[in-house]
């Protein structure tokens, strides 16, 4: 009678989604994980980068500790997906340290040695190649929270969801996306453009 009483429980967990919910709940988990593994290696590239260009650039001192200061920031946070306040501040964190990034990658354009030296360009094209992941990543995650959301939301799976504690998680949000994807407002200090002085009047023409 037990082991009926089981099998009927577990049938009745089946078709109001309990197993679909803790499939789905997995996804966003593993999907959360490439998320910070891709961040992570972001981070990591950033020690070889800046010490390459201090090669070549030792007095940009500005840009280093901006970098620094980031890439710290960035590292003191412990994130929890699930609360959207820390989700927050991850992501403001990671958009300064990209900025960050790009300012430190528009020195080169100063120095024409370090835009050609190899170690400059792999640093670069693996920069860039791990950009390219976060983007790819940040949006399997976005899809795997609202296939979550959206399943835990439908009738009668949110009766179950309910009365196991599942609630719908957190995502970035589109501002967020906005703000990460545009690219850095970058000042050197660079001198403002001197307006030009207005053309010389001609004189007019005699007994006009």
């Amino acid at each position: 009678m037990r082991v009926v009483l089981l099998i009927l429980i577990a049938a009745m967990l089946g078709g109001c989604g309990y197993n679909q919910i803790q499939g789905k709940d997995e996804a966003v988990t593993a999907a959360w994980s490439q998320v910070l593994n891709v961040y992570q290696r972001r981070a990591d590239l950033v020690p070889n980068l800046v010490a390459t260009v201090k090669g070549y650039a030792s007095h940009e001192e500005r840009v280093f500790t901006e970098v620094a200061q980031a890439r710290a920031q960035v590292g003191s946070i412990t994130v929890d997906a699930g609360d959207p306040a820390s989700l927050e501040r991850f992501q403001q964190a990671q958009g300064a340290l990209q900025g960050a990034i790009g300012r430190l990658l528009l020195v080169s354009e100063n120095y024409p040695q370090l835009k050609a030296d190899q170690t400059f360009l792999q640093l670069q094209a693996q920069l860039e190649g791990t950009e390219n992941r976060i983007a790819v990543e940040r949006q399997r995650y976005i899809q795997a929270v609202q296939d979550y959301n959206t399943y835990i939301r439908r009738f009668p799976v949110n009766l179950t969801a309910m009365l196991f504690g599942y609630k719908p998680k957190p995502n970035f949000s589109v501002e967020n996306e906005q703000r990460i994807q545009r690219p850095p407002t970058v000042d050197f200090g660079a001198p403002a453009a001197q307006p030009q002085p207005p053309p010389a009047r001609q004189p007019a023409p005699a007994g006009g």
